[in-house]
């Protein structure tokens, strides 16, 4: 009887002794079509950084205007407006997303009126609507509990803060709609049948569930919120770049500062996006096939290069 083992031939793969078939070699395919890609969009980059370093923009004056107080005033405005418009558009979001699923017609009726109308028309008119409120409604009368003028309430602030914040709260209501008919119904009968009522079985069981899937859309909405808040300006809110229009009205370094302002949004979401990594990881604890994505393979490969 004829001894069969096995053996590796390098390059080759492995044979086997007294085998009559052939050994296979296992040739990798080449993919040119990706080299040349890549080497075409380096050659794009490359040439668009040649061209902006010929150009007539004083970059000193861009890392001059980088920490000024002005800037950094608008950077703490531009913060402000979008924690507290996102925090309004969230609660907005949740209040109007259960009124929706009500089986009340009315409340139902009244979030699709809602919805429809904030997310029918753009922000940027709304923002100019509660900022000229004061030209239908001259004083704010809510007798006996407060009296006062419209253009005295209706600060750039509080308009930013409106527009943003019901606006956000249209979008929000669909995303914790579509995050509440996730979960399986069978957990609110089974939460019924346990004697919890539907308030407390929406805030003990369905909402700590649909987590999972509202929270990868609320946080690119902070970020689409972020630069959208840059619509404020239009209203005189004291934000990113209302602060660079006013150092370049005086020196004229208008790209230059719109570079600044660039530079700045880019910082802010970039943190952010780390923040909302994060969050996604703790409330996908326990689920199957979790996509990390672009930042999140970044952050596990800058992990291992510090800890190999």
């Amino acid at each position: 009887m004829t001894e069969v083992t096995d053996t590796f031939d390098k390059g080759k793969g492995p044979v086997t002794q007294g085998s009559p078939y052939e050994a296979i070699r296992a040739i990798p395919v080449r993919h040119y079509g990706r080299w040349i890609s890549a080497v075409v969009v380096v050659a794009l980059l490359v040439w668009l950084g040649y061209a902006f370093s010929q150009g007539n923009i004083l970059w000193g004056t861009v890392g001059d205007k980088l920490f000024d107080q002005t800037v950094i005033q608008g950077v703490w405005h531009t913060i402000l407006i979008s924690v507290c418009a996102m925090a309004m558009g969230l609660v907005l979001g949740v209040l109007f997303a259960v009124m929706r699923l009500s089986k009340n017609p009315v409340t139902g009726a009244v979030a699709w009126l809602y919805i429809w109308f904030f997310r029918g028309t753009p922000v940027y008119v709304q923002l100019l609507m509660w900022f000229n409120l004061s030209l239908i409604f001259p004083v704010i009368n809510l007798m006996p509990l407060y009296k006062n003028d419209t253009v005295a309430v209706m600060t750039p602030f509080v308009a930013a803060l409106l527009g943003l914040g019901l606006n956000e709260g249209a979008y929000m209501a669909e995303i914790v709609r579509a995050g509440v008919q996730s979960v399986d119904y069978g957990q609110t009968e089974a939460a019924h049948a346990l004697g919890m009522t539907g308030p407390r079985t929406m805030w003990r069981i369905v909402l700590p569930q649909a987590m999972r899937v509202i929270i990868p859309p609320t946080g690119n909405e902070f970020i689409n919120m972020l630069k959208t808040s840059s619509l404020a300006y239009a209203i005189q809110y004291n934000e990113l770049l209302q602060s660079a229009v006013k150092i370049y009205s005086n020196n004229l370094a208008i790209i230059e500062l719109l570079f600044t302002v660039s530079l700045w949004y880019l910082i802010l979401t970039s943190v952010f996006s780390i923040v909302q990594y994060r969050i996604e990881r703790r409330f996908s604890r326990g689920t199957r096939g979790m996509q990390e994505g672009q930042l999140g393979r970044l952050l596990k490969n800058l992990r291992m290069g510090r800890n190999p």
